[in-house]
C-alpha cells in the first residue's frame, strides 16, 4: 500500500494504492448486495494483497459477512466485481476455490458422527487429496488444532471452541492459497485463542494470505498486516496496520508525577489534555512539542518523559464508526437467511 495519506470519511488513512491485479489475492470493486430494501453491502471495494494477513472488522450489521460470502461464491452479488485468485467470481469459483480454505460462521458438522468421521466425510470430497491420503491429512489437521485428544468423540457432545476447531481443521485439510476465517476464536478460552494465534502466524510465514473477520481487536492487532474497517455496509478505511494506526489525531504522552498539574498547565496553554495512568495525553492538532514541554516547564510542572501517542486499534475503530453514522443495518444472520 501507499504511504501517502488520504482521508477516508473524516479519518486520514493510506491512499489505495494502484496495485496491479497480479499482487492481490482478492478484490471487490463496486460490490453491492440488496435483500428487497435492505441494502446489506454498499459499494465495497477491497483489496486483499497476497501474503498480506488482512483483519476484517466491523460492528454488527455492517457487511462483513456478506461480504465473504460474495468473495466465496456462497452468494451471488447484486452489483458489482468481484476476484478470487485471479479468477472472477462467481462465475469461475471452481478454478479458485480448491486453493482456498474457508470458516465461514457456525461450522455444520453431522451431530451423531465424530470428529473423526465428520472430517473424513469433507475430506473425501477435497479434489486437492488421493483417497491413500485422506487418512493422513486427517489426522495432521487434527493435531494442528488440538482435536486429536477428542477426535472420537462425538460432535454434538463438542463445546462451541471444540467445534470451532474442527471448522477450522476441515479448512486446513491441504495445502491452501489462502485461508479464509470468519470469526475463528468464537467460544475459545485464552489457550485456544493463542493457539489460532500460532496458526494464523504459521500460515502467514508460508506465504498463505489470510482473511479473518474479528470482534476481538487485541487479536487483529497481534496478529495481521493489513486492516479492513466496515460499517453501514462500506469500507471506512483500509490499510496497512501500521499505517492506519499512525494516521489518528497527533498527541504526546507526557510522563509526570503531577498529572493534575499538567493538564491545568496545558489547558492554560490551550493545549487539550486528558489525564493518562502515567501523566497525561496533550493533542497536538494545534500545538506542537515543543510548545507542550515549554509549558510545562514553565508551570513547574516535573516531565519525566515525553513520547508521540501511537492511536490503538480500539480507539480507530471506535472513531470510524461512531463518527460515520449512527444507523446500524440489519444484521447479517438475519439478513442472509
Amino acid at each position: 500500500m501507499s504511504t501517502s495519506g488520504t482521508v477516508v470519511d473524516g479519518v486520514d488513512a493510506p491512499r489505495r494504492a494502484s496495485t496491479p491485479s497480479s499482487a492481490l489475492a482478492a478484490s471487490t470493486r463496486g460490490l453491492r448486495k440488496t435483500y428487497g430494501s435492505t441494502v446489506a453491502v454498499d459499494h465495497v471495494d477491497l483489496d486483499v494483497p497476497d501474503g498480506a494477513v488482512l483483519g476484517m472488522l466491523g460492528p454488527n450489521g455492517s457487511g462483513k459477512t456478506t461480504t465473504i460470502r460474495m468473495l466465496l461464491g456462497l452468494v451471488r452479488p447484486t452489483g458489482g466485481e468481484v476476484r478470487l485468485l485471479g479468477h472472477a467470481i462467481p462465475e469461475q469459483a471452481g478454478n479458485a476455490l480448491p486453493d482456498v480454505g474457508a470458516l465461514v460462521e457456525a461450522p455444520g458438522f453431522h451431530p451423531f458422527l465424530s470428529g473423526r468421521r465428520n472430517l473424513l466425510r469433507v475430506a473425501a470430497a477435497e479434489p486437492r487429496l488421493d483417497t491413500g491420503d485422506i487418512d493422513g491429512a486427517v489426522s495432521a489437521a487434527l493435531e494442528r488444532v488440538g482435536l486429536a485428544g477428542a477426535a472420537d468423540r462425538r460432535y454434538r457432545g463438542y463445546s462451541l471452541g471444540m467445534k470451532q476447531r474442527l471448522g477450522l481443521a476441515s479448512a486446513l485439510l491441504v495445502p491452501r492459497r489462502m485461508v479464509v476465517l470468519d470469526e475463528p476464536t468464537n467460544g475459545l478460552d485464552p489457550a485456544g485463542t493463542r493457539e489460532i494465534r500460532s496458526i494464523i502466524a504459521d500460515l502467514h510465514a508460508a506465504g498463505v494470505t489470510v482473511l479473518v473477520s474479528s470482534h476481538l481487536l487485541a487479536e487483529v492487532e497481534a496478529t495481521c498486516t493489513h486492516v479492513a474497517v466496515l460499517h453501514e455496509g462500506t469500507v471506512v478505511a483500509q490499510g496497512e496496520l501500521t499505517e492506519l494506526l499512525e494516521s489518528g489525531s497527533p498527541a504526546l504522552l507526557v510522563s509526570t508525577p503531577d498529572g493534575d498539574g499538567a493538564r491545568e498547565a496545558l489547558r492554560a496553554a490551550r493545549v487539550p489534555a486528558r489525564l493518562t495512568p502515567d501523566g497525561v495525553r496533550a493533542d497536538l492538532t494545534a500545538a506542537t512539542a515543543p510548545d507542550v514541554v515549554a509549558a510545562l516547564v514553565h508551570a513547574g510542572v516535573p516531565v519525566h518523559e515525553v513520547r508521540r501517542a501511537r492511536t490503538g486499534l480500539e480507539d480507530l475503530f471506535a472513531r470510524l464508526t461512531q463518527e460515520n453514522g449512527s444507523g446500524i443495518a440489519a444484521d447479517d444472520e438475519e439478513v442472509d437467511r
